[in-house]
C-alpha cells in the first residue's frame, strides 16, 4: 500500500482557493463576532447600572459576576462545546439524527451540570465571609447570585441551540434574535432597576430574561422558517444513551476553556496582593474589559472554523478541512497584529475612557501595548483550538493550556511581580509567555495534523454507515476523500482503532 499524498494536502492552496474559503468563513465569522460584541454591550449594560446604584452594589454585583462566570457559565459554555464536532461532523456527513439526538444529550447535561453548580451558588454568602471577603459586600453579591439562579436554566437551552444551528451555517439569525434580545435589555434594566426599584435583584433579574429572550427568539426562529426540519425530528429516548462519546469530547473542552478564563480571573486576584492594590486591581478591571472586547473576533474565528473543519471532515474532505485552517489561522494573525497596533496607538485615549483617576490611566496605558501582544498569541492560539474541537481532539488544547497557564504562565508572573518587584506588567509578562507557549504548541499539533486520517476518524464519529466501526474506519482510512485520491498509510490506521478501544466512539 502506498503513502503517497495528494497534492492539495501538502502544497500551499491558490490564491483562488482562498478567496473562497474566505468568503465561506466570513459568511460565518462576521455574524458571530456581531453577536458576540451584543453579549458584550448586555453586559456592559448591566455593570453601568450596578454603577449607577453605587459603589457597594456596583462592588457587590461585580464579586457576583466573577463567581458566576468562574463556577457557572465558564462550566455550561465548555460543555456545550463538546457537541460541536459531533454536530458539526455529523452535518457534514449529512447524518441528521445524529445532530438531533446530540442536542438532546447535550441539554441533558448541562441541566444535569446545574445541580452542583446551584448549590454552590446558593451558599456564595458563606464561601465568601468564609475567604474573608467583606460582609456588606459579599451580602450583595449573595442577592445579585440569587436571583441570578434562573439563568442556569436559560443557558441550558441557549448554549446548546448557538452549537446546533452554527454546526449547520445558520448563523445570521442568531445575531439577529441577540441583537434584538439586547435593545430589550436597555429598557427591561430602567424599568426593574430605576423605575420600580428593585435595585440589585433588577439588574440580575434582566440579564436573566434578556438571555430566556435570546433564547426564545431563536426557538421562534427555528420554529417558523422550519430550517432544522432535517435535523431535529422531536425529542427521543435516545438521548438518554450514548453519553459517553459526548461527555469524552465535552470534558476537555470544558477544561480547555475554563482553565484560560479562570486564569484571568486569578490576575484580579494576585493584583489585589501588589503594593498599591487598588489601583492594580482598577487597572485589571479596565484591561480584561478591553481584552474581553478584543476577544470577540478571536472566539468567533475559533467557533466557526471549528465549524467548517467539522463540516468538511464530516464530508470526507480533508483538503478542504486544511484549507479552512490556514485561512483561518491567516486571519487570526491579522486581527492580532491589528490588536497590537490600535493598543499602541490608542493606549492613552482608550485608558481615559474609562477612568479620570490619572494613576490608574496612566498604568493602563503602559501595559496596554503589552496587552496588545498577548493578544496576537491569542488570536492564534483560539483559532488553534477550534481547529482542534472541529477536529475532535480537544483534550489536546486541554493539555496545552494547563500547562502554559498554569505551569508557565503563573510561575513567570508571580516571580515577575512579587518576587523581582517588576509589578503590575509582571503579571502581563506572565499572560504573554503563557499565551506565547500555548499558540506555538497548538500551531504545531494543528501544522502536524495529517488530515487523511482525521477524515477518517470523523466519518466513524459521525456514524458513517451505520456498520461495523472498525471496518468502517479502515475502509475511509484507505480512500477517505476520494474526489482527491486521498490514500492513508498503514500506520494511520493505529488513531482510529484506539480511539475506538478507549470507547470514545460508538454507533450513532
Amino acid at each position: 500500500m502506498g503513502d503517497q499524498k495528494p497534492e492539495c494536502l501538502t502544497k500551499p492552496p491558490s490564491a483562488t482557493q482562498v478567496m473562497e474559503e474566505l468568503k465561506e468563513l466570513g459568511s460565518m465569522t462576521i455574524p458571530i463576532a456581531a453577536m458576540n460584541c451584543v453579549v458584550y454591550i448586555r453586559a456592559m449594560v448591566s455593570v453601568l447600572c450596578l454603577g449607577r446604584l453605587g459603589s457597594l452594589e456596583l462592588a457587590g454585583g461585580a464579586l457576583s459576576i466573577g463567581f458566576t462566570n468562574i463556577t457557572g457559565y465558564s462550566v455550561l459554555f465548555g460543555l456545550a462545546s463538546g457537541m460541536e464536532p459531533i454536530c458539526s461532523q455529523a452535518f457534514g456527513s449529512k447524518n441528521w439524527t445524529l445532530m438531533g439526538h446530540s442536542l438532546q444529550r447535550t441539554i441533558l447535561i448541562l441541566l444535569s451540570a446545574c445541580v452542583p453548580i446551584c448549590l454552590l451558588w446558593l451558599n456564595l454568602n458563606r464561601i465568601m465571609v468564609w475567604s474573608g471577603q467583606d460582609l456588606q459586600i459579599t451580602a450583595m453579591a449573595s442577592t445579585y447570585c440569587m436571583f441570578s439562579l434562573p439563568d442556569l436554566l436559560t443557558n441550558s437551552f441557549l448554549q446548546p441551540l448557538r452549537v446546533y444551528l452554527r454546526s449547520q451555517g445558520i448563523t445570521k439569525p442568531m445575531m439577529y434574535c441577540s441583537a434584538l434580545a439586547v435593545l430589550l435589555h436597555i429598557p427591561l434594566n430602567i424599568l426593574l432597576v430605576f423605575v420600580l426599584g428593585f435595585g440589585v435583584p433588577g439588574v440580575a433579574i434582566s440579564a436573566v430574561l434578556t438571555n430566556l429572550n435570546m433564547a426564545l427568539f431563536l426557538l421562534l426562529y427555528m420554529y417558523i422558517s422550519g430550517s432544522c426540519k432535517k435535523t431535529w425530528s422531536g425529542w427521543s429516548k435516545e438521548a438518554l444513551t450514548q453519553w459517553c462519546p459526548l461527555l469524552a469530547l465535552a470534558l476537555p473542552s470544558c477544561l480547555a476553556i475554563c482553565l484560560e478564563w479562570w486564569w484571568y480571573e486569578l490576575m484580579t486576584l494576585l493584583a489585589g496582593y501588589l503594593p498599591n492594590p487598588r489601583v492594580s486591581v482598577a487597572t485589571t478591571a479596565i484591561l480584561i474589559q478591553t481584552t474581553s472586547l478584543m476577544y470577540t473576533v478571536p472566539m468567533a474565528l475559533g467557533a466557526c472554523v471549528s465549524t467548517r473543519v467539522g463540516n468538511e471532515l464530516g464530508a470526507g474532505k480533508p483538503c478542504r478541512a486544511r484549507l479552512a485552517t490556514l485561512v483561518a489561522l491567516g486571519c487570526a494573525f491579522a486581527v492580532g497584529l491589528f490588536n497590537v497596533a490600535w493598543t499602541t496607538a490608542l493606549r492613552h485615549e482608550w485608558a481615559q475612557v474609562f477612568t479620570r483617576d490619572e494613576g490608574v490611566a496612566a498604568m493602563a496605558a503602559a501595559v496596554l501595548p503589552l496587552m496588545g501582544l498577548c493578544e496576537l498569541g491569542n488570536c492564534p492560539q483560539t483559532t488553534g483550538c477550534g481547529v482542534l474541537r472541529g477536529s475532535a481532539r480537544p483534550s489536546i488544547g486541554a493539555r496545552i493550556n494547563l500547562g502554559s497557564f498554569y505551569f508557565l504562565g503563573t510561575p513567570v508572573a508571580l516571580g515577575l511581580a512579587f518576587w523581582l518587584k517588576v509589578g503590575f506588567g509582571g503579571l502581563w509578562y506572565g499572560l504573554l509567555s503563557a499565551q506565547v507557549s500555548c499558540a506555538v504548541s497548538i500551531l504545531y499539533v494543528v501544522f502536524r495534523t495529517d488530515w487523511a486520517i482525521e477524515a477518517a476518524r470523523s466519518r466513524v464519529l459521525a456514524g458513517f454507515g451505520g456498520g461495523d466501526l472498525e471496518m468502517e474506519a479502515r475502509a475511509v482510512a484507505k480512500a477517505c476523500d476520494e474526489e482527491h485520491g486521498c490514500v492513508a498509510r498503514v500506520g494511520e490506521f493505529e488513531e482510529a482503532d484506539a480511539l475506538l478501544a478507549r470507547g470514545v466512539v460508538e454507533e450513532a
